[in-house]
């Protein structure tokens, strides 16, 4: 079989600088913001030329941080608790052969100054670094189907409702952003948008459905963009929710 080489065109810098928390599908959280800078011999405005006119981009990326993991015929997805197994290829799953992954992302502004060319995107699924092999853009026409089925995920994610401290909305509110090339971020939606969305392992969901009866809290932490949020799930009688308890900045080392 005819083995084929697959080179970077550019390295993406998002709001997500660990995987934990990332939204398991693009769109999911709209505040979330990237920076996708193209590589030499691609960095020519050339390359994007006619793209001002398109609003969506298909991104063909690889699964860097999952390159030395072997691939398995079956997988563990997260949308079905973690606990039942189908095959790789009826998934989005990462353990994937070639991890090979593909997004779905708003082109908000291209930059090409300074002999860099940057396309600045937003409602980013990726952790930040992550490298570009390829750029298609969105055609309505062709790309969308309203009615295609897919019954391993037929609906849109339900939401948890997100409540923050006095101190963290407060950190929130006065926070300015120190990475992303200065873009403009709402620190509490972007922080809504992720944590709504349940960024727990499939197995703590599931714990959390069997001890429903009573009241429990577990904590968690995530980072975003240049900051610390620690959060709980708290699990009640009548249903779950998410506490951010304390959003920090990390300190320069």
């Amino acid at each position: 079989m005819t083995s084929y080489a697959i080179e970077p065109i550019g390295i993406i810098d998002t709001c997500f600088p660990d995987k934990f928390g990332i939204p398991r599908q693009s769109g999911l959280a709209p505040s979330a913001k990237g920076i996708l800078t193209l590589q030499a011999p691609y960095n020519n405005p050339d390359c994007v030329e006619g793209l001002e006119g398109v609003s969506h981009l298909w991104l063909t990326f690889i699964f860097h941080e999952h390159i030395d993991k072997a691939w398995k015929p079956k997988v563990r997805p997260p949308r079905l608790g973690g606990n039942e197994k189908v095959g790789v290829f009826a998934t989005r799953s990462s353990f994937r052969p070639n991890h090979l992954g593909l997004s779905l992302i708003k082109l908000d502004k291209i930059d090409c100054s300074d002999q860099q060319v940057r396309l600045h995107l937003s409602g980013v699924d990726l952790v930040s670094g992550t490298p570009i092999v390829d750029i298609k853009p969105y055609l309505a026409y062709a790309d969308s189907m309203p009615h295609a089925i897919n019954t391993l995920a037929e609906q849109t994610p339900a939401t948890m409702n997100v409540i923050f401290s006095t101190s963290a909305l407060a950190f929130c509110q006065q926070y300015s952003a120190a990475s992303l090339s200065n873009s403009l971020i709402d620190l509490k939606q972007l922080i809504i948008e992720v944590l709504q969305q349940d960024p727990r392992p499939a197995y703590h969901r599931s714990t959390s459905k069997k001890d429903a009866s009573s009241t429990s809290v577990r904590d968690y932490g995530i980072a975003l963009l240049d900051c610390n949020i620690r959060w709980q799930c708290e699990t009640l009688s009548q249903g779950s929710r998410i506490n951010v308890v304390d959003v920090q900045r990390v300190k320069s080392a």
